[in-house]
């Protein structure tokens, strides 16, 4: 399973593409995008996603907290979908923000690895 910008070109390798976040990434065209499927209800919650604000030095609390939100009803549904994907070939997570070692798809890439 990979993570991968939704900003950086498709390619043949990524398999299934899925956007993983809650908000459609600015400047993006959907065409562009080749997703599919866009399952924002894995994204954290706007509240957390707020809080973190990508701040590095807030990434391990970030981990714990969207660890925690991960385990409710509305995220494991969604998290089962991404196994269930993931069991049909390659997988390729897309995320729009620049930090690309912290951010929610490097913690739904763990969830699903473990």
């Amino acid at each position: 399973m990979k993570i991968k910008r939704v900003y950086d070109p498709p390619a043949a390798e990524d398999g299934q593409r899925v956007l993983i976040d809650r908000l459609w990434p600015r400047g993006v065209k959907r065409e562009e995008a080749r997703l599919d499927a866009w399952v924002r209800d894995v994204a954290p919650s706007d509240d957390l996603r707020r809080w973190f604000g990508h701040d590095p030095a807030r990434w391990d609390e970030f981990q714990a907290r969207y660890r925690r939100e991960l385990e409710d009803e509305a995220h494991r549904a969604a998290l089962a979908e991404l196994r269930e994907r993931a069991q049909h070939g390659p997988l390729t997570l897309l995320f729009a923000t620049k930090d690309a070692e912290h951010n929610s798809a490097v913690v739904i890439r763990a969830a699903l690895e473990s």
